[in-house]
């Protein structure tokens, strides 16, 4: 039965396939790879699709709506895929706007308004109209990702709701392509709209209900259908109406929408209060002085060490005022201060100050997904609304119902206008907690209606919450709402099971499918309990590496940013493992040729470890995917030539000038690419004539090395030499002048340096490749070689390039995670920076007084962190700052075949453009191998190690040999 019914299966969609590709000038796609990437949004749910579509414009919609009613297949708009409700999820064909319905068509300033297309992202609109002084109004803290049509489509808010309101307040007219394939316009009043047949009839027969089923007063109203607003009292307002249905009754493929005024400066005040409550019941008072922004949050989602300069308090409003004038503004916001009652405040004006304490709040959806002590915890009930001036007892209430049923969440949100969100620890993974999540879940609904609230004050109702709408509305006015969609969609194939007889809300949860064991695998994934499940669970889907207007020092994901394709972000691919471990779409596990060609261009930068709001932590995910991949199986030749660079390079060493000399005749050095599967656009790099290593023979381990100041080099509590220079692959045999320019520095800080005896490796390369059980191998000898070391305590190993001090501080212990010594070494590992700092906080540097541009490592970035680097370049007067991003070059990344292109691309979106317009005179800074290659084989430029540019400051120092 099970077979014939997935030949039936099979049979639909080839000749669904057939149908749209005959159809439609877009992309049709019913492969593997498109249907798991959009089998789940930010939500708990997870439905499978057909297929997905790609609509070039309205006529391609109407063909695939027509393809679909003869087939009976449902039909899911999609913007984002960041909705929190299930609502971007089905099982039909999913549209997907992002790829060709995302133009900005025009932009009238002088009438304030905008035509957009629904795939055109918020931030994209907002950067096209500031010049003029304008922005849209409502601004979701996915704004950098989400899209106009999904912003219609759940009527989203944002934070500046409590000035502009919601999206259904800054929308004047809306094109509509019916379910039927008809044309709607739907706009202000009847007699400028063509809404569906019998519309007019169904607002006069039940103008009673209109008029008194809905909650009044309440700014976030979101839930359920706003039919109300077409009465004739509120303008017959077709647009208002439409806005907020989910997907359910039409496609919008073109909005006008109207724009505000962006004040020219802006302040920020942020009051702290005892606990929420009390920072609740204050923002009402604050309203009357309108605010742009009157946001909450608690202590425990603020995970910054330090408060992140926060003012005392265990909650705090972020408060936003705008002027003309900086002063104008801050003005504003000390009047907010002196009415906030708080315990203490502060006020920020600086753009910098402005975005990390605003990051702070933004990256709170995905923050709030990990309680302190790592338990996960999920959406479900993540934006109810109550009346502002009730929102201190309902927090309270809140709180004492989660206590009631041993859960827990971090509130936050939208206190002026009464809007929280709230992820909670849920067991969403076994029965009994399903089970519990449902009666919570009732009784969580009955608490917001009790207090005049909304269930949905933001994300929409999805499959989350349309099931206990009858509870806010009533059942007769929830029965209207079906009839109201069957106006709309006669076939009911517009996004099934939502708002409109719904799904049940503990029903198509994503986690159900998933492996109820955990899965063997090589890296210890601590922070996941070492199950690699949960680390893949990790992905909420808030897809914030899907942003393409970035923190300029934000790294993820640049192979998304290169490509613009959901398969090659860090949501996509973890989206991919997740299907892979279900077993339903993805069918062949550790051997999928899909998983294996998304995570082909992940440039394993370690960027989403720290980028991403949950940690995903792609790089480890890959190498473990490519372990198992090619267990047993031949691999590709890249893997051999490059992820065993160390080993070639020893056997090289003797021989680096016969090497460089072949290297440079052009047909034997295409021949030697073509064998080691390297991209033949690239270079070899030269080998050093003289090995870092052999340059120091003789000199005893550097014991006590003398510094140019006779003083002789500090030394550890045992005697020895202060600080372990670690010698890595590409410091010995490749950029030897950057080992020797530290150990001058280091010397002239008073600081003595070793070397450790013995052949030591970090492994990166094996890792980066997935060939564990050989870097296990290496790690083990490198920690036996380590080992007379490890027992000084707090003796610091000086790690010169980041990857591999990356490798070392994350790599080790979490593949050897059963070896005390991995611990004791990983936590051993400093930057030259810190190393300077920890062993030697008197030195001076010398004066360099000059600007630098170039760019922070992605490794350094994402694990190691740059403050202290950022430090001592002030100390030595370097002034201005690195770039962030990734290189593109990403250690063996790119160099492998077919790789130049995506390779160019992430060196084009950040560094080479600083590096371009850097004045003359600049010194270009990169202290990892591969920025420096990157930059000297693109730009012609020759980047330096801060210590090279800081030795060359002190002179040449005794010692030193080429």
């Amino acid at each position: 039965m099970a077979d014939a019914a997935n030949d039936r299966a099979g049979e639909l969609a080839r000749e669904l396939e057939r149908e749209l590709s005959r159809v439609v000038r877009g992309r049709v796609d019913l492969g593997v790879t498109a249907r798991a990437l959009t089998t789940m949004d930010a939500s708990n749910y997870r439905r499978v699709p057909l297929g997905v579509v790609a609509p070039r414009d309205a006529d391609d919609v109407a063909a695939v709506l027509a393809v679909c009613r003869t087939y009976g297949v449902p039909v899911v708009p999609r913007g984002g895929g960041t909705s929190i409700a299930g609502q971007a999820t089905g099982a039909g064909i999913v549209l997907d706007f992002t790829r060709h319905m995302r133009s900005l068509v025009s932009v009238d300033a002088a009438a304030r308004t905008a035509v957009v297309q629904p795939g055109v992202v918020l931030d994209v609109l907002r950067d096209a109209v500031a010049p003029h002084g304008l922005t849209f109004g409502p601004d979701p803290s996915t704004h950098s990702r989400c899209t106009l049509g999904g912003m219609i489509g759940n009527n989203a808010c944002g934070a500046h709701s409590v000035a502009w309101g919601t999206t259904a307040d800054n929308v004047r007219d809306l094109t509509v392509v019916g379910a039927g394939g008809e044309r709607h316009f739907l706009a202000r009043g009847r007699q400028n709209s063509t809404t569906p047949v019998g519309l007019d009839d169904f607002v006069i027969r039940h103008l009673s209900a209109l008029r008194t089923g809905y909650p009044q007063d309440l700014p976030r109203r979101i839930s359920g259908y706003a039919m109300d607003a077409l009465l004739p009292e509120r303008g017959a307002d077709a647009a208002r109406a439409f806005c907020g249905s989910e997907g359910t009754l039409g496609v919008v493929t073109e909005a006008t929408v109207r724009l505000v005024e962006s004040p020219p400066a802006r302040a920020l005040a942020v009051l702290g209060y005892a606990d929420e409550s009390a920072a609740a019941e204050a923002a009402p008072a604050l309203l009357p002085h309108h605010p742009l922004t009157v946001e909450g949050m608690a202590a425990d989602l603020v995970r910054v060490r330090g408060g992140a300069g926060l003012p005392r308090g265990g909650a705090w409003l972020f408060v936003e005022t705008g002027g003309t004038t900086q002063a104008e503004a801050r003005s504003r916001a000390g009047e907010l201060v002196r009415a906030g009652g708080a315990l203490d405040s502060l006020v920020v004006s600086d753009p910098a100050g402005l975005r990390a304490l605003w990051r702070i709040r933004e990256d709170a959806a995905g923050t709030a997904t990990r309680m302190p002590d790592g338990t996960e915890a999920w959406p479900g009930w993540e934006d109810c609304a109550v009346p502002p001036a009730r929102l201190g007892g309902y927090l309270r209430e809140f709180r004492s119902l989660l206590s009631s049923y041993g859960l827990h969440g971090t509130p936050y949100g939208h206190f002026g206008d009464g809007c929280i969100h709230v992820r909670i620890d849920f067991d969403l993974l076994t029965p009994a907690g399903v089970g519990r999540f449902r009666a919570f879940s009732e009784d969580l609904a009955d608490l917001v209606v009790a207090h005049g609230g909304s269930l949905s004050g933001e994300h929409g109702d999805g499959q989350a919450r349309a099931e206990l709408l009858p509870k806010m509305y009533g059942s007769e006015l929830v029965g209207l709402f079906a009839e109201f969609k069957d106006l709309w969609d006669p076939d009911g194939i517009l996004n099934p099971g939502i708002l409109a007889r719904p799904a049940r809300l503990d029903e198509n949860l994503r986690f159900e499918v998933l492996p109820k064991r955990p899965v063997d695998v090589e890296f210890g994934y601590p922070d996941d309990g070492g199950d690699f499940s949960a680390a893949v669970r990790r992905c909420v889907g808030v897809a914030k590496c899907r942003s393409i207007h970035g923190s300029s020092q934000d790294v993820m994901c640049p192979s998304f940013r290169a490509t613009g394709e959901e398969e090659h972000s860090t949501r996509g691919r973890a989206r991919l493992l997740h299907e892979m471990l279900a077993g339903e779409v993805v069918t062949d596990g550790w051997r999928s040729h899909e998983v294996r060609d998304a995570l082909d261009l992940c440039l394993s930068c370690k960027g989403c470890r720290s980028d991403c709001p949950v940690g995903v932590d792609m790089a480890t995910y890959k190498a473990e995917f490519l372990h198992h991949h090619y267990a047993g199986r031949r691999r590709p030749a890249a893997h051999y030539a490059l992820g065993r660079l160390p080993e070639w390079l020893r056997l090289a060493a003797p021989l680096a000038p016969v090497v460089n000399a072949a290297a440079r005749v052009r047909p034997l050095a295409a021949l030697v690419k073509r064998i080691a599967g390297i991209a033949p656009e690239r270079a070899i790099p030269p080998l050093a004539p003289r090995t870092f290593l052999r340059g120091l023979r003789g000199l005893r381990g550097l014991r006590g090395l003398r510094g140019p100041r006779g003083s002789r080099g500090r030394r550890s509590a045992s005697g020895g030499a202060a600080v372990l220079l670690w010698p890595d692959t590409f410091t010995n045999h490749l950029s030897p002048e950057v080992g020797r320019a530290a150990l001058r520095v280091l010397a002239d800080a008073g600081i003595g340096a070793e070397i450790p005896a013995g052949r030591v490796c970090c492994g990166l390369t094996y890792v980066s490749t997935g060939q564990l059980d050989r870097a296990k191998v290496v790690l083990r000898h490198t920690l036996d070689a380590m080992e007379p070391y490890l027992g000084e305590a707090g003796r610091p190993v000086v790690v010169l390039e980041p990857s591999c001090a990356a490798a070392l501080r994350t790599d080790l212990p979490e593949l050897l995670p059963d070896d005390p010594r991995a611990a004791r070494l990983a936590a051993s590992v400093r930057t030259f920076a810190e190393a300077l700092e920890e062993c030697a906080p008197g030195w001076s540097p010398p004066r360099l007084d000059r600007p630098v541009a170039g760019q922070t490592h992605c490794h350094q970035h994402a694990v190691l962190g740059d403050a202290a680097e950022r430090r001592l370049r002030e100390k030595a007067g370097l002034t201005g700052g690195l770039s962030g991003g990734c290189c593109g070059l990403a250690g063996n990344f790119g160099f492998e075949r077919g790789h130049w292109e995506v390779s160019l691309a992430c060196a084009e979106d950040q560094l080479l453009p600083a590096v371009r317009a850097a004045a003359p005179g600049t010194e270009i800074l990169a202290d990892g191998y591969s920025c420096r290659t990157q930059l000297a084989q693109l730009a012609g430029r020759r980047a330096r190690h801060l210590a090279e540019v800081l030795a060359e400051g002190l002179g040449a120092g005794p010692g030193e040999e080429g």
